[in-house]
C-alpha cells in the first residue's frame, strides 16, 4: 500500500511538471532558423546563387579543361584532365542541380497566377538548371524529379529522354515568356532587390528568355539542322524587339566580393593556385591572331610573360586565369556576344552568309570591347572581324565564339556539336578520346531503383542532341 502511495505521488508530480514544462516551452521546439515555409523573394535568391554555382563553379573549370582553354595540373583536376571521371565524383553537383529544379518547382507553385513574374523567373531558372543537367548526364529525371514530398511514389524519379526533356525547356521558357509579359499590376509581390540577376527588371528577364531558347534550339544542330537554325533566328528576333542592344542587357552571375560571396574562378584560385593553369594551346591559338584580349585573360607566368601548361603536362610555372576572376567579377551566364555567336551559326546554317558575317563581326568587336575596355585595334578588326558573305566559313565563327566565351561551359557544348577547334586528347587520358558527358551518378545506381540499367559509365557515349 505504501509502494501504491509513493506511486501515486509519483505519478502525480510527474505530470504537474509536464504540464509545467509543456508551458514553459511552448513555441521553443521550432527553430527560427529553421523555418517551415518560405516565401518567393527568398526562393528566388537561393536558386540565383546555385545557379551562379552550377554555370560558374565546377563545371565551368570542367569544361574550360575538356576543350584544352585549362590545364588541371594539381589533385583531382589532374585527374579530371585525365579523364578519370568516376561515378562518384559529381554526387554533390548532381545534388545541388536537383536541389535548384526542386526549389524552382515550389516557386512556380508558390508564386501561381497571382505572381506571374515571380513564376515566370522561376521558369527560366529551372530551364537553365535543367538544361546544364541534361547537357551533362543525358537523360536525366525531369517529369516525376523533385517531387519526393509528394510520397513515395516518387522516391525513385524516373529518367526521361533527353529529347523530351529538350521539348520541356522550350516550353518551360515559352510560359516564362507569357507570364514576364504581363502587367506589373497582374503581381501580388514584386520581384526586386532579392532578385541577384535584373533586381526584378523583368523587361532583362525577357531578353535572356529569348536568347536561352535560341541557345537551346542551336544546341539541336546535329538532329535539326535548318529546323534548329530557323527557330534560334526567329527567337534571337524577338530578343532584339525585347530591347537587346548590347552587353549592357547580359544576364550575369554577380558577386558582391567579400565574405562567402566571390567570383568563383577567383575563390577557387585563391585557395587551390596550382590546381588549374591556361593550356599551351589555347595561349598558342591566342597568340597565332595577335589577339588583344590575351594579356587580360592570363596573368603574368613565373617568368613575367604569358605560357600555358602543355597538354598531358602538369607544369605549374605557367599563367593563371586572370579573366573575370577579381572577388567581384560578375560571370556570364547568357550574353549578348554568345546571342551574336548564335545569330551567326544559324544564319550560316540557313545560307543567310551575309547575316552570319554580319553577327559574326559584331560578336567579335563587342567582347574585345568588353574585355578590354577598348575597341579592338583596327589591324585586329581587319584581319578578324572583317568577314563578308564570300570569306565567313563555320570554322571561323565557332572558333572565336570559343575564344570569346573562356570560362563558361556553353564552349563544352559548342566543342561537341561541332568538334571546333580540332583537339587532340590528352595522351594519359584513361580513354581513347575527349569525354563527352559524365557516367550515372554513384548515388542514383545506389538508391533511385529507376536509374539506368547498367548504369552508363561510357563517357565517350554522346548525349542524345551530340549523336
Amino acid at each position: 500500500m505504501k509502494k501504491i502511495l509513493h506511486a501515486g505521488i509519483l505519478t502525480t508530480l510527474l505530470l504537474i511538471f509536464s504540464a509545467s514544462c509543456s508551458k514553459f516551452v511552448d513555441g521553443y521546439e521550432v527553430s527560427p532558423n529553421s523555418p517551415e515555409t518560405t516565401t518567393p523573394a527568398l526562393l528566388t535568391t537561393v536558386i540565383e546563387v546555385a545557379t551562379f554555382s552550377h554555370y560558374s563553379g565546377q563545371f565551368a573549370r570542367f569544361a574550360a579543361m575538356m576543350t584544352q582553354q585549362c590545364a588541371g595540373t594539381q589533385a583531382q583536376y589532374e585527374d579530371i584532365a585525365n579523364y578519370s571521371l568516376l561515378e562518384g565524383d559529381n554526387n554533390n553537383e548532381w545534388n545541388s542541380h536537383y536541389s535548384a529544379i526542386t526549389d524552382c518547382n515550389i516557386l512556380i507553385e508558390q508564386a501561381g497566377d497571382l505572381n506571374p513574374y515571380y513564376r515566370g523567373i522561376a521558369k527560366v531558372l529551372k530551364a537553365m538548371n535543367l538544361a546544364i543537367t541534361t547537357d551533362l548526364w543525358g537523360d536525366v529525371p525531369n517529369t516525376e524529379a523533385g517531387k519526393g514530398l509528394q510520397g513515395e511514389a516518387f522516391y525513385n524519379p524516373a529518367f526521361d529522354s533527353q529529347e523530351s526533356i529538350y521539348q520541356d525547356i522550350q516550353n518551360l521558357l515559352s510560359e516564362a515568356l507569357v507570364d514576364l509579359a504581363k502587367d506589373a499590376d497582374a503581381n501580388t509581390v514584386l520581384p526586386g532587390l532579392d532578385d541577384l540577376i535584373f533586381n526584378g527588371d523583368v523587361s532583362r528577364w525577357i531578353i535572356t528568355a529569348n536568347v536561352l531558347k535560341a541557345r537551346y534550339e542551336n544546341h539541336l544542330s546535329k538532329r535539326d539542322p535548318d529546323g534548329s537554325a530557323t527557330r534560334a533566328l526567329s527567337a534571337l528576333d524577338a530578343a532584339k524587339a525585347a530591347g537587346m542592344t548590347g552587353p549592357e542587357t547580359d544576364c550575369n552571375a554577380n558577386f558582391p566580393g567579400d565574405g562567402n560571396s566571390l567570383n568563383q574562378w577567383y575563390a577557387f584560385q585563391v585557395t587551390r593556385g596550382d590546381y588549374i593553369k591556361m593550356a599551351e594551346g589555347f595561349v598558342n591559338l591566342l597568340n597565332s591572331i595577335n589577339d588583344p584580349r590575351l594579356p587580360f585573360y592570363a596573368a603574368p607566368d613565373a617568368a613575367g610573360g604569358i605560357s600555358g601548361t602543355p597538354l598531358g603536362s602538369i607544369t605549374t610555372t605557367t599563367s593563371d586565369v586572370a579573366y573575370l576572376a577579381n572577388p567581384d567579377s560578375p560571370s556570364p551566364l547568357v550574353s549578348y556576344v554568345e546571342a551574336k555567336f548564335i545569330e551567326a551559326e544559324a544564319a550560316f546554317r540557313t545560307n543567310d552568309k551575309a547575316r552570319a558575317a554580319a553577327a559574326h563581326n559584331e560578336a567579335i568587336k563587342a567582347h574585345v570591347r568588353q574585355a578590354t575596355g577598348a575597341d579592338a585595334p583596327p589591324a585586329y578588326i581587319t584581319a578578324q572581324a572583317s568577314e563578308t558573305d564570300a570569306t565567313i566559313t563555320l570554322e571561323k565563327i565557332m572558333t572565336h565564339k570559343y575564344v570569346a566565351l573562356f570560362t563558361q561551359f556553353e564552349v563544352y557544348n559548342d566543342w561537341r556539336r561541332t568538334n571546333i577547334p580540332a583537339l587532340s586528347p590528352n595522351p594519359n587520358g584513361l580513354v581513347a578520346g575527349i569525354p563527352r558527358r559524365l557516367p550515372t551518378p554513384q548515388n542514383e545506381r545506389l538508391y533511385n531503383t529507376s536509374a539506368p540499367t547498367p548504369p552508363i559509365s561510357d563517357i565517350l557515349k554522346p548525349v542524345w542532341w551530340d549523336e
